[in-house]
């Protein structure tokens, strides 16, 4: 393993210390919150999880973790996810494994939201990564005109579709001034079916692996 991957690896190792006996967990879906999941299945503390992609869904059995769907554990208390981006104010761009429709509900469905990232995606403004976006199969090339008409300059559909059985688009809108204004007016396009802006009011705290240890970032409103 590089030095990068032992970093990512801690991160998502410490993340895992936010779980303890009796929580219901969302399980989110990358490279670094892997090694959250990995140390979860390690340590096996008594939690019901839900899992955001098959992938996940399949390593948390894997490792004897439970799982059941959104729907059967209801409510959470606490969801682990990775992100594309990191801005100052806790906002995050996601999708980069393509799984944000379902990563967004589970995150709303906690009530915390703990992301975990390498140093390389904090940013000082969400857009350089491209926007990911959900979109139905019926009419994507009218959603993606309507995407460019809120200012993106390029929408490229990926080759891959999501768990949902949906078309994957990636909308570069260079820098973004204001990722919550975008965030609500991509969310009112019909055909768009998520979008992965998160908001950081969503966000409880960041943990950041870095060649020079793991530091969290914690998302104080009273700041």
């Amino acid at each position: 393993m590089t030095p990068h991957d032992v970093a990512k690896e801690r991160a998502g190792r410490l993340a895992a210390s936010h779980v303890t006996d009796g929580m219901r967990v969302g399980l989110g879906t990358g490279s670094t919150v892997h090694w959250t999941i990995v140390e979860l299945g390690e340590r096996r503390p008594d939690i019901v999880c839900t899992a955001t992609s098959v992938q996940t869904h399949d390593l948390a059995l894997s490792l004897g973790l439970e799982v059941v769907s959104p729907d059967e554990v209801g409510h959470l208390d606490i969801t682990i996810d990775g992100a594309d981006e990191v801005d100052p104010a806790f906002n995050l761009t996601k999708g980069g494994g393509n799984a944000h429709t379902r990563e967004k509900i589970v995150a709303a469905m906690a009530d915390r939201f703990v992301v975990v990232v390498d140093e390389s995606k904090l940013v000082e403004q969400l857009g350089p990564f491209g926007t990911p976006i959900e979109v139905l199969d019926f009419a994507p090339g009218v959603v993606s005109a309507a995407v460019r008409s809120l200012g993106a300059t390029e929408v490229v559909t990926r080759p891959v579709r999501t768990d949902n059985g949906n078309l994957v688009m990636l909308a570069h809108f260079g820098t973004i001034a204001d990722p919550v204004e975008l965030g609500a007016r991509l969310s009112e396009v019909p055909g768009l079916v998520e979008h992965g802006i998160f908001p950081g009011s969503m966000v409880d705290r960041v943990v950041v692996a870095g060649l020079d240890g793991v530091r969290e970032l914690v998302n104080d409103p009273r700041a």
